[in-house]
């Protein structure tokens, strides 16, 4: 891994699991659930020079990461309740590099997306631990990604918080 892939993927690439591991799904739902936490902890003693720092060069701001979580994971928590009430819905994906330009999450305070991020946990992971082992085996389908069943998901986006997290701490230590 060259220098930019490794401020660009700190924990490296998602590994797609080949099959439901409940035990490992089990953990990444306590992940989910502990990361508005981490999150505030790396945070506590930011100062707002780092909240307005980027992660690497080209890359965005701390500002904009923990404001890029916060509209990831509600956009995650949409498609989850679609695939668990719908047959294989299509999602409609969103530009988050746009979404990382606007006033919003350019100047907003974090903790707004701390406070969303904290319920939002909460919630998702009260959802996802109460999903059935054919729960989880259901499906979205992400025109780009294709279908994805929803233990993979929760697993990807396990990953996405710890990814974040350690954009984050490359900044704040």
């Amino acid at each position: 891994m060259n220098m930019t892939d490794s401020l660009r993927y700190p924990i490296g690439r998602f590994v797609k699991p080949e099959k439901l591991n409940i035990a490992q799904v089990q953990a990444w739902i306590g992940e989910i659930e502990d990361l508005p936490r981490q999150v505030r902890d790396a945070l506590r003693t930011a100062s707002a020079a780092q909240l307005d720092t980027p992660y690497r060069p080209g890359g965005w701001t701390v500002r904009q990461v923990v404001h890029h979580l916060a509209d990831s994971h509600m956009n995650s928590v949409v498609r989850f309740k679609l695939a668990l009430t719908e047959e294989q819905p299509t999602i409609k994906p969103y530009r988050e590099e746009a979404w990382a330009e606007l006033p919003d999450t350019l100047h907003a305070p974090v903790e707004l997306s701390l406070a969303l991020l904290d319920a939002l946990h909460a919630r998702w992971a009260l959802l996802l631990g109460a999903l059935t082992e054919t729960e989880l085996l259901r499906t979205f389908r992400h025109p780009d990604s294709g279908v994805v069943p929803l233990y993979e998901n929760i697993g990807i986006y396990a990953w996405h918080g710890r990814h974040h997290l350690a954009h984050i701490r490359l900044i704040t230590g």
